[in-house]
This record gives C-alpha cells, sequence and structure tokens, in this order.
C-alpha cells in the first residue's frame, strides 16, 4: 500500500476517527466522472490498460488525488465525444464531482482540475 497520509474526517474525537485514503477519493472521482454525458473514457497509464485488459475495472484510472497544506486538489484527465461542449462538460465534471464527494466523504475539495487530453471521434465505418 502506498505511503500516503489519511484524510481524517472526524469532528468528534470521542467516539474515535474516520480516515480516507486517497485511493477511495480517486475510486469515487472516477464514478462520478464516469456519469457525466458527453465523458468517452477517461485517460489511464500503461498499468491500468494492461489491467483492464484482463477484465478488471480500474475506477480511478485518469484521477490524481494530491493533498496539500492548502486542500485537496484533483486533476482529472478525460476524453470527451466529439460534437459535446468542451466548457460545459469541464463545468459538469466538477460540479458532479464536488456534490459526490461532499455527500459521500463530506470532505471540501480545494481544487477540481479537468485536461481535456482527446476527442472521441464518432466511428464512421460501422456499416462496412
Amino acid at each position: 500500500m502506498s505511503e500516503q497520509p489519511l484524510l481524517n474526517v472526524s469532528d468528534d474525537e470521542s467516539l474515535g476517527t474516520v480516515e480516507i485514503a486517497p485511493e477511495v477519493i480517486e475510486v469515487i472521482t472516477g464514478i462520478a466522472a464516469s456519469e457525466v454525458k458527453g465523458v468517452s473514457e477517461m485517460r489511464g497509464n500503461f498499468a491500468t490498460g494492461v489491467v483492464e485488459r484482463f477484465g478488471k475495472k480500474s475506477h480511478g484510472k485518469g484521477v490524481k488525488v494530491d493533498l496539500t497544506e492548502n486542500g485537496i486538489l484533483i486533476d482529472l484527465f478525460v476524453v470527451l465525444n466529439f460534437g459535446v461542449s468542451i466548457p460545459k462538460t469541464a463545468q459538469e465534471l466538477q460540479e458532479n464531482i464536488r456534490h459526490t464527494l461532499k455527500t459521500m466523504t463530506a470532505l471540501e475539495m480545494d481544487e477540481i482540475n479537468v485536461h481535456v487530453v482527446g476527442i472521441q471521434m464518432e466511428n464512421t465505418n460501422e456499416g462496412e
């Protein structure tokens, strides 16, 4: 397991603490991003591509979470469908991710940066 710090979300210490690993935030963010209309896929690295070839779904693919002293920073790398409004879709991504994370973890995100790394063109040779 990685040596990243855990997030402490407990306000009342009398019952104990609740800690959330950054990997959990990555998975929640990936699922919330895939719910937005216009997102074709998330851009991962070579390792996530190999894992998906063997049938395992990588929900944290295309998501990078940084824990800083200023707060939680999320970088999202997406491929959008051709014809969608990039600013509108990026804003919908930010709003859906912020809402989902707030609902599930009670954490406030400092930044959610959307990086559009590609456009998925329509498949024109379907009839062949």
